[in-house]
């Protein structure tokens, strides 16, 4: 009998929990992961005057790099329906990062790969399922492990330098 899955909390920068806009960039070997970050870097200036569009240039975001990854999914559900979530009862919480131990989705995808005449059940060992909760969406991958770095800048800008990385 496999053991029952398990909550395990992961250091993540913290998502800004208003408004994180998460950008997911995929192909078949990497996932690129960014959103802000709650709170600004500590040497931006924060005290000086600056418009919108400058504020947004200046906020910290988190890049998480996967490479190599599994599979991910990514959307529902939002924070007010992630009581909803089939791991809400093990304590999933919005705005968080967790380790998956025990997965059942890993298991699951080392199941249906068994009809592959070269399946290798050994390709599924050391594989880890991370779930980060955000405002709007949820997002879990299975991978060995990730980077993560933070940047200076917009979303989407800050996404672009490190697909070019």
């Amino acid at each position: 009998m496999a053991a029952a899955e398990a909550l395990l909390p992961i250091d993540l920068p913290s998502a800004s929990a208003g408004a994180p806009l998460p950008h997911v960039f995929a192909d078949e070997q990497r996932l690129l992961v960014a959103y802000i970050a709650n709170g600004p870097d500590p040497s931006f200036d924060v005290t000086s005057p600056r418009s919108v569009s400058a504020a947004a240039e200046e906020e910290a975001v988190a890049i998480l790099t996967v490479d190599p990854y599994v599979a991910f999914q990514f959307g529902p559900p939002n924070d007010e329906a992630l009581s909803g979530h089939r791991l809400y009862a093990l304590g999933l919480q919005p705005y968080s990062a967790f380790e998956v131990l025990n997965s059942s989705w890993i298991a699951s995808l080392e199941k249906a790969n068994r009809v592959h005449p070269r399946h290798v059940p050994e390709l599924f060992f050391g594989r880890r399922h991370f779930i980060l909760t955000f405002h709007d969406s949820t997002l879990e991958f299975i991978a060995r492990d990730f980077q993560v770095g933070l940047r200076k800048g917009a979303v989407l800008k800050a996404m672009i330098e490190a697909m070019n990385d």
